[in-house]
């Protein structure tokens, strides 16, 4: 879809003269560190609708729409599930669960697949909240980097660049 798509389009009609910035579209450097910061903080912020919420960001804070979507993707339904227990494994350490409490409730799940008597609430209170913190250390920590990361990468790039154009190599 083109931008000018999406300014057509009915229900963005109230957005589309901020649509039409070119930052959020075209690769300047303050945008894709910007798009990619705002990519990483929603995929590990938010189970669904990652990109739309990217995107509507990305309009506020004037990121690249593309690179945002495209950053979302680090969590996706084949990797979830290894960043939800990486996640897990941080918040625990954090907070202090010990890997006895870990190795209960990984008994306490299959025992509860088992069974029709399965506790949600009880389950969350117990190994949800390592994983909400790991997930909004990830969010944060992830946006901080990848803004970072960014932000050296193009400076090496406008360096190299000098560099060649300087010696003529």
């Amino acid at each position: 879809m083109s931008r000018e798509t999406l300014a057509a389009h009915p229900w963005l009609k109230p957005l589309a003269h901020h649509l039409q910035e070119p930052g959020l579209w075209h690769l300047q450097h303050e945008a894709v560190a910007r798009g990619v910061a705002i990519g990483m903080f929603w995929a590990f912020a938010l189970p669904v609708a990652q990109i739309l919420v990217a995107a509507v960001h990305c309009v506020w804070w004037r990121g690249n729409i593309p690179v945002a979507a495209g950053a979302t993707l680090i969590t996706n339904p084949f990797t979830i599930g290894f960043w939800l227990w990486l996640a897990y494994k941080l918040g625990s350490l954090i907070l202090g669960v010990s890997p006895q409490e870990a190795a209960a409730g990984d008994a306490v799940l299959d025992a509860a697949a088992a069974s029709a008597g399965f506790d949600p609430m009880a389950w969350l209170q117990r190994f949800g909240w390592p994983a909400v913190l790991g997930m909004a250390i990830f969010s944060v920590g992830g946006s901080v980097g990848g803004y970072l990361l960014v932000k050296l990468f193009w400076r090496w790039r406008v360096w190299f660049k000098r560099r060649v154009l300087r010696h003529g190599k």
